[in-house]
């Protein structure tokens, strides 16, 4: 039995209440100061004053644990809008939004299964919102979206922890190795980035995601009209 389905133990008041969201609850905030390799179950255990075997009548593994923190932060992920478009793009700014301020999360997108009530609960919220669009369409539209997301999100989370591991802040990072592109740019060896790099727009984290993703509905519009 999935752990959404499977009944929670009789709680015993002492030395500590229990229930899965007060577990994970625990872990999230675990997650959020220090990723996901400060959680496990005997850390969880541990910040909540508990010993371990007590979580082991609520969760039974780790990937349990990582399945409902995931679901707890898909409840914060409220798509609005009427119509495709303004549905899915509230959905990519409101997934972004939640791995911004778990960082944790980013991680775990694309590689743990949608099943928990809260993820459930989203996507009809997004569908709800997708009339007149063709079943078949539905899902490979969403998902494209999600794919998107995922990929940028990452990227955005992968840059910022890598700015705070090197401790150089962007205008450092551009000292540091700049003087390395222009050589290689000087070379010869690669006009077409060097032309990007000097002429194109340098758009801001946000700018940049937003543009990518008009570019990619702006495609399923165009495949829609057709």
């Amino acid at each position: 039995m999935l752990v959404w389905e499977r009944p929670e133990p009789p709680d015993r008041p002492t030395p500590g209440a229990l229930s899965r969201d007060r577990i994970v609850r625990a872990a999230i905030l675990l997650a959020d100061a220090d990723g996901l390799d400060a959680v496990s179950l005997r850390k969880v255990a541990a910040a909540l004053e508990v010993g371990p075997m007590r979580l082991y009548g609520y969760i039974a593994t780790k990937d349990e644990l990582l399945d409902l923190m995931s679901d707890a932060v898909y409840a914060e992920i409220q798509p609005a809008g009427e119509g495709w478009r303004a549905a899915l793009t509230s959905l990519a700014e409101t997934t972004r939004d939640a791995a911004h301020r778990h960082e944790w999360f980013a991680d775990l997108l694309g590689g743990r299964p949608r099943l928990g009530p809260h993820a459930l609960a989203q996507g009809e919220a997004v569908v709800s919102r997708m009339s007149g669009i063709h079943v078949d369409d539905v899902m490979p539209m969403v998902g494209a979206v999600n794919a998107y997301v995922a990929g940028a999100v990452r990227q955005e989370i992968t840059e910022r922890r890598a700015e705070r591991t090197s401790g150089l802040d962007k205008r450092q990072w551009q000292a540091a190795f700049g003087p390395y592109l222009q050589r290689l740019f000087a070379s010869g060896r690669f006009p077409a980035m060097s032309a990007v790099v000097h002429d194109a727009a340098h758009l801001d984290a946000d700018r940049s995601f937003r543009l990518g993703l008009d570019l990619l509905l702006d495609g399923i519009a165009a495949r829609l009209a057709r």
